[in-house]
């Protein structure tokens, strides 16, 4: 049996990308393994937005490399990847290509010299393609071994906009890596070009996914017993606005999934990441109010708390704006969670620009927020600028914000003793006996048991301790669904 073994790097949408490639190698009859010495195939879907995620690119396929002196395997690499690491990328491993053109792997395998279980079904011990042949011969410990066809590889060039085909994509059916909890990708790419960011130069421009798909494929998990569904996108609450006319917006599109929660009687929360500020409207916050089914969480990234770095960053956006977003959350959703993201030390970042992130910290108290130390990334704008703020000061702030992190997290946390809440179990704790989930709002609970029949349920918990970025807690119930 022929095996691949895949890395994911990156961002949620690299996952949910990662299950679609997954769909495309079990089709061609290879199944998954974990070890990559038994793989024939090994793939990484990479993530050119961090410098630490492509330094493992680079250390792993060098590993790789090497294991051909050993046995026959094919290497690739997809994903969210800039030009300049494209190029480089052409030169070491066999594949490369942009997520769009994902439903053309299996050609691109053959035309590499590859002849895949599924072909090997239909056709015994050779692959007849253009007059040409390949011949595969078993050997003891390492699979198969295959003499390359005499063809060209399939062009790899980067593309001017990696996202435009995406459709096709989106047709592959994923293989889900979780019975309860899935993504949904609403759109690809993104139009805003923050001056930090590479994301328009790796996925391209936005494209928004035909509401009927999006809504197709969630009312299926749902009847199968999902219970987490998280729409993705770069900018998901700019969805629609690419397709004028011809799609419905975001608010539209939740209000949808909404009124399907309420005619299917089930239990089941739907999250969302990353909306930017500036598309952010009232109806969005309206809606989510609204209907049970869409979690009471929001996910929204300031960056930096300082206009004038704001300005730099090109969020397109002042505090005031932000400001309005998060005081019409607290009036209508005043249950909801707020999670963030920040970038400390962004170029020209002076202490008084700083003290401003610091105190919209104080003043939103997030119960969570990725705080990042800014790291230049060839191909964003801000990669022409000098790199001004030394690492120990950007250092110092990640640890000054953190602390004001847990400081608010345990406060809101504290206040929560005593109370039953909603929580979807996720699996076995790291603490022996006990098993950890998340709250409607995403925050990290455990609770002592070990009746693993309840992993995938949502079920009620009586919060009795806290930390700051967690709590504890005793079963109380598992929650009777309907449907």
């Amino acid at each position: 049996m022929l095996k691949y073994h895949l890395i994911s790097l990156g961002c949620q949408m690299n996952l949910s990308d990662t299950e679609r490639v997954k769909t495309v190698l079990h089709e061609l009859g290879f199944q998954p393994t974990e070890d990559e010495m038994e793989a024939s195939i090994l793939g990484i879907i990479a993530c050119s937005v961090r410098q630490k995620a492509i330094d493992k690119v680079y250390s792993r396929i060098a590993k790789w490399n090497r294991l051909k002196n050993r046995k026959n395997l094919i290497t690739f690499v997809s994903g969210c990847i800039l030009p300049s690491d494209n190029e480089k990328f052409l030169k070491l491993f066999d594949l490369v290509f942009p997520m769009s053109e994902l439903p053309q792997l299996p050609e691109m395998i053959r035309h590499y010299g590859v002849v895949t279980p599924s072909s090997l079904r239909q056709e015994g011990d050779s692959l007849q393609h253009n007059n040409q042949k390949a011949t595969i011969k078993p050997q003891q410990g390492v699979g198969f071994l295959f003499e390359k066809v005499d063809l060209p590889k399939p062009p790899t060039a980067p593309k001017l906009n990696p996202g435009k085909d995406i459709d096709e994509f989106w047709h592959v059916e994923p293989t889900y890596t979780s019975s309860f909890e899935a993504f949904v990708p609403i759109q690809n790419g993104c139009d805003k070009f923050c001056s930090f960011c590479a994301v328009p130069y790796t996925r391209g421009r936005e494209v928004s996914r035909p509401s009927q798909e999006i809504i197709d494929e969630l009312k299926q998990l749902v009847e199968k017993g999902y219970k987490s569904i998280t729409l993705l996108g770069q900018n998901v609450n700019s969805y629609g606005l690419d397709r004028k006319g011809d799609e419905i917006d975001f608010a539209a599109l939740l209000r949808r999934i909404g009124e399907f929660g309420l005619q299917s009687g089930k239990l089941f929360w739907v999250y969302f990441t990353s909306p930017h500020p500036r598309d952010m409207t009232d109806e969005v916050i309206e809606v989510i109010a609204q209907y049970d089914c869409l979690a009471k969480q929001i996910h929204l990234p300031v960056q930096s708390g300082d206009d004038r770095v704001l300005m730099r960053m090109n969020r397109k956006h002042a505090m005031d704006k932000y400001r309005h977003i998060v005081h019409t959350i607290r009036r209508l959703i005043p249950q909801a969670t707020l999670f963030t993201d920040i970038i400390v030390g962004f170029t020209g970042e002076t202490q008084e620009q700083f003290e401003n992130t610091r105190k919209a910290m104080e003043e939103f108290k997030y119960n969570m927020a990725y705080i990042a130390q800014y790291s230049v990334r060839p191909g964003a704008a801000s990669s022409r600028w000098e790199d001004d703020v030394p690492k120990a000061v950007k250092k110092e702030r990640y640890h000054l914000l953190t602390e004001e992190l847990t400081k608010h997290s345990l406060v809101y946390n504290q206040q929560l003793i005593g109370k039953t809440v909603q929580v979807l179990v996720r699996g076995r704790d790291r603490k022996e006996g006990y098993l950890s989930g998340y709250t409607e709002g995403k925050l990290v609970i455990r609770f002592a048991g070990t009746q693993e029949h309840l992993i995938g349920q949502i079920v009620a918990v009586k919060i009795n301790s806290v930390m700051a970025l967690s709590l504890e807690g005793e079963l109380v119930a598992v929650k009777e669904l309907v449907g």
